[in-house]
């Protein structure tokens, strides 16, 4: 569809050009034959005949000269108009900026790589697409919804397509991609996104909403690492803090909620070719650059809270690692500079 209308708009701009250029054309050819003008003069004679301005002649035209100013202006007054009125229509109606934006953005697209996929610019994604900018992970957004399209932020990267249509993921570089968050509010749109991104991308992490439980089990056969009911979070969330108030608070906190406290996930191997080392206690973590190790992830997908400062890891192991914002920028500089 969006082909189709860059289509049309080169066509109507096209079209007018012609309008205007080939007038110009003939009336310079024209005036230098008949009347012997240089080409600025026949230039001048034929742009002022044609605007109907009425500024004065070059030189004192003669009957064959007159008669092709006449037949100049009466056969072109209401093209030439009509061409400066399609031009101005183009411009006005925003056809023209809104392909520029288009191609702009699509150049934008064709640079992502390791970035994240958002379908759906609803309630949710734009919670996803907010959270990401804030890490500051490259993400594209994929929206079908014409209103909704037109609300996204200028500085966010986006597609105003469908995100079942495989044309589309291609577009947006899902080959290249990190990870893909679908918010659709469709159940089944949700599937069909998921079962084409796995499909499309093997290693790629996917997340997707659903409304239903018993479109839990399907979106996870079709692909998906984990699959999120918001209303059943929300409102567990919101019984939370009845019952435990300030754990919950807390949790919101180191979960991306809050400003003070970040929970970061890093290999381990960034660790190991930093120092020697393969224990929690070689690296001391906390007195080099004020982060709190408080989870591993091992390598078979198991989780360790809390660990022992004795325990040996392994280059494939990831840390979780507590940090205030100015913490963890001094751990990224510390890790960055051999």
């Amino acid at each position: 569809m969006w082909y189709r209308k860059k289509r049309s708009l080169q066509f109507k701009i096209i079209y007018a050009l012609l309008l205007i250029v080939i007038p110009i054309g003939i009336g310079i050819t024209g005036y230098m034959i008949i009347e012997q003008l240089r080409f600025l003069d026949a230039l001048y004679m034929t742009v002022i005949t044609i605007a109907t301005v009425g500024y004065g002649e070059v030189k004192p035209l003669t009957d064959g000269g007159r008669i092709f100013t006449m037949l100049l202006i009466i056969t072109n007054l209401g093209i030439f108009a009509y061409a400066i009125s399609l031009i101005t229509s183009i411009l006005i109606q925003g056809d023209f900026f809104e392909t520029f934006k288009k191609n702009k953005m699509k150049k934008q697209i064709q640079q992502l790589r390791n970035h994240v996929i958002v379908c759906g610019y609803g309630r949710n994604g734009k919670e996803a697409a907010w959270i990401l900018a804030k890490q500051k992970i490259p993400f594209i957004v994929i929206e079908s919804n014409k209103e909704v399209y037109e609300s996204i932020e200028e500085e966010v990267c986006f597609l105003h397509d469908d995100a079942t249509k495989d044309e589309t993921m291609l577009a947006a570089g899902i080959g290249y991609a990190r990870g893909l968050i679908t918010t659709l509010p469709d159940d089944a749109d949700n599937v069909y996104v998921t079962l084409t991104a796995r499909e499309m991308n093997q290693e790629m992490t996917i997340i997707s909403r659903a409304s239903s439980d018993s479109s839990v089990n399907k979106l996870k056969r079709a692909g998906a690492n984990n699959v999120i009911m918001p209303d059943k979070i929300g409102g567990a969330h919101m019984a939370s803090l009845i019952v435990q108030p300030d754990v919950k608070e807390f949790i919101d906190l180191i979960s991306g909620q809050g400003e003070s406290v970040m929970v970061q996930e890093i290999p381990v191997h960034l660790l190991m070719n930093k120092m020697k080392g393969e224990s929690l206690l070689d690296f001391d973590l906390r007195k080099r650059t004020g982060v709190n190790p408080i989870g591993i992830k091992y390598t078979d997908g198991s989780y360790e809270v809390n660990p022992d400062m004795q325990k040996v890891l392994t280059k494939e192991d990831k840390l979780i690692l507590l940090a205030t914002p100015d913490q963890l920028n001094t751990f990224q500089l510390w890790i960055g500079n051999p």
